[in-house]
């Protein structure tokens, strides 16, 4: 995401990635991938990138939700672009997050930070995590665990707000409508798809901004952000700040990594964007083990493609895919419909085995 984003830029991006998928190296001007984003694994790297290019900058996306303390240590090598490590962990502690609602008159579902009674519809959530992992339904029978809390489920319509924000002020990008899968009992809120169209009111639309500008204010938020949140009825609940940019800025044409760059610099973050039609995107999850062949040709419209020969154990990813329409209503059709064309794809080149 980020690496194409860069590309279109012309940016030229040395990557330090977990996965390698064939897209992002094709755009990278260098790559390493690493197992994890721990200090060990990531200082040697960072290193070599240093001595052979005498990079100063870096951007970061996912997984530094589960190491904070990598991103302090990189903000010490490099000049990040984008959220601080401290701004990065305030909005990360649940407890710190919470809060700064409650300071702001900014609504939430109740939030329980002690093994709750089950009295009510509850959520158990990780206290750092990502895409949705670990996050399902609290019960009786739920094993006790270390590093969670709890979330009062609320029903309604889930939402995003994409924007870019200069430590002061915060600027939409756009509100979008994103979707999960339920891969078991221990995952049933995965990160499964997003559209950059959304069934708010403007009245809605205008208090999300106010909270917004709030929230930016309270916490000197930089760049690209997105923020999560549940609509039902007229009422607005926030559920988190993902303090980084995320997989909807896949959904506008625009360059956003130059306008995430100059806000991150505190630069004004005005920013129009020339929307032609809806984006949606999915991700698509192993239904089974899944080995990708030497020979395979992947449908257009497929992205993060893994390396040939790999084996997609059920549950993980196996690509994303992206579809545009003219029609709002018609993206998460075409997307179901891409993803069963390339599952039904695969499975006829005879790769795909249940074990």
């Amino acid at each position: 995401m980020l690496t194409q984003a860069a590309k279109r830029a012309k940016i030229k991006s040395l990557v330090i990635d977990l996965f390698a998928d064939l897209d992002t190296v094709s755009y990278a001007e260098d790559f390493y991938q690493v197992p994890a984003f721990t200090v060990d694994c990531l200082a040697p790297v960072v290193d070599d990138f240093i001595k052979r290019y005498a990079i100063e900058y870096m951007v970061y996306g996912s997984g530094f939700e589960y190491y904070p303390d990598s991103l302090s240590y990189l903000s010490r090598r490099l000049a990040i672009l984008g959220n601080t490590p401290e701004t990065f962990a305030k909005v990360q502690d649940k407890q710190v997050f919470f809060a700064a609602l409650d300071q702001l008159s900014i609504s939430y579902p109740v939030v329980c930070f002690t093994e709750p009674v089950p009295d009510r519809h509850w959520l158990v959530k990780p206290l750092s995590g990502q895409g949705g992992v670990g996050i399902g339904y609290y019960t009786e029978q739920t094993f006790p665990q270390s590093g969670v809390y709890w979330q009062e489920y609320q029903p309604g319509c889930a939402s995003s707000v994409l924007f870019l924000a200069n430590g002061k002020r915060a600027h939409v990008v756009g509100f979008n409508t994103q979707w999960t899968t339920a891969l078991n009992e221990a995952q049933a809120f995965i990160f499964s798809g997003i559209m950059n169209d959304a069934e708010l009111s403007d009245t809605q639309r205008h208090l999300i901004t106010i909270g917004l500008q709030k929230l930016v204010s309270f916490f000197g938020l930089k760049g690209l952000n997105s923020l999560d949140i549940i609509s039902s009825g007229d009422k607005l609940f926030v559920l988190e700040i993902n303090p980084r940019p995320s997989a909807s800025m896949q959904l506008y044409d625009s360059d956003l990594l130059v306008a995430h760059i100059k806000a991150s610099q505190s630069e004004y973050c005005d920013f129009s964007v020339n929307q032609h039609g809806f984006t949606g995107y999915q991700v698509v999850y192993a239904p089974h083990d899944v080995l990708i062949p030497e020979d395979f040709v992947w449908p257009d419209d497929c992205m993060d493609l893994p390396k040939f020969g790999v084996t997609c154990r059920t549950g993980q990813p196996i690509c994303s895919i992206i579809a545009h329409q003219q029609q709002a209503h018609s993206i998460r059709e075409v997307l179901m419909t891409k993803q069963l064309n390339l599952l039904k794809g695969l499975t006829s080149y005879g790769i795909s085995s249940e074990r």
